[in-house]
């Protein structure tokens, strides 16, 4: 990351303790590897779209114990599909993950960065951030990136944790501002979000076991896929599924990519015989 230091020996920045922000410090340091400095004044009022690829349908819910967190494979830019099988999710520390919709490469960037935060968090102060402070960390570089948004490149990000102090998993959601919500069961981000939203709402239950929510969270990606063209449904010739991680007391996990592709499978096998999916009762 640091090119153009060999044999010069380290500025006096990386020799002292410093702050625990590692975005504070790459701001002072090496400001050219933030996230979209130096975009053309030119980008100014764009369209996004004409430009990079958007990633698009992100959703999470709680179930007891835990909370999971998945995404659709595709990337949009305008009309056309720019990638099948983009990773949206990502893992950030051992209790929490990240998923991102929006500008793909800003919001890549913005993910990565996040990971390398929490960790230089933890490695400078010898602690965790509390998820507390992770969602409130994730919110001050979603506002540093307001200036991209004001051009057109939005990134939006979905952030879910376990909070081992209160031993259940949380949801937190994101404007371009940088503004934090948090979100009680579940919720949905991206261009598909009404869809999935209303998708997972008939099918939520305060009793639902990991199994049942993930189907839950595909069906809901399978709805948005139905009435979004942005989104991208399970893609069973080229095996392209959705990933899904799971954070309970026990840790992160990415879900196996059989497991998915299994449930996935009865996802659409059971849409063969109802098309609008599952219903939720009436009593």
């Amino acid at each position: 990351m640091f090119e153009g230091f060999e044999g010069k020996g380290l500025p006096a920045a990386f020799m002292s303790a410093g702050t625990s922000s590692f975005t504070e410090f790459l701001r002072e340091v090496r400001p050219e590897l933030m996230p979209g400095h130096g975009l053309s004044a030119q980008a100014q009022g764009a369209a996004a779209e004409h430009l990079a690829p958007d990633a698009t349908t992100i959703v999470a819910l709680t179930f007891p114990g835990g909370v999971l967190i998945a995404g659709d494979r595709r990337a949009t830019q305008g009309n056309v599909i720019a990638n099948r099988d983009m990773e949206k999710v990502y893992r950030t520390d051992e209790f929490s993950a990240v998923a991102i919709a929006g500008s793909a490469g800003f919001g890549i960037e913005l993910a990565r960065l996040y990971q390398v935060e929490l960790e230089h968090y933890e490695k400078m102060e010898g602690r965790s951030l509390s998820l507390e402070g992770k969602a409130n960390k994730l919110a001050q570089m979603v506002r540093g990136h307001l200036g991209l948004a004001m051009q057109g490149f939005v990134v939006v990000p979905l952030f879910v944790g376990f909070d081992e102090n209160e031993g259940r998993g949380r949801v937190f959601s994101y404007d371009a501002t940088g503004g934090r919500y948090e979100e009680q069961r579940y919720y949905s981000i991206g261009s598909g979000s009404v869809f999935a939203k209303g998708s997972i709402k008939k099918l939520y239950r305060d009793d639902l076991t990991e199994t049942d929510a993930v189907k839950a969270a595909l069906e809901s990606l399978y709805d948005a896929a139905d009435d979004d063209s942005a989104t991208g449904g399970p893609d069973l010739h080229r095996r392209i599924f959705p990933l899904v991680d799971v954070i309970t007391a026990d840790g992160h996990r990415r879900l196996p990519a059989e497991d998915v592709a299994r449930l996935a499978t009865e996802v659409v096998e059971g849409r063969a015989v109802h098309p609008d999916g599952p219903t939720a009762p009436l009593a």
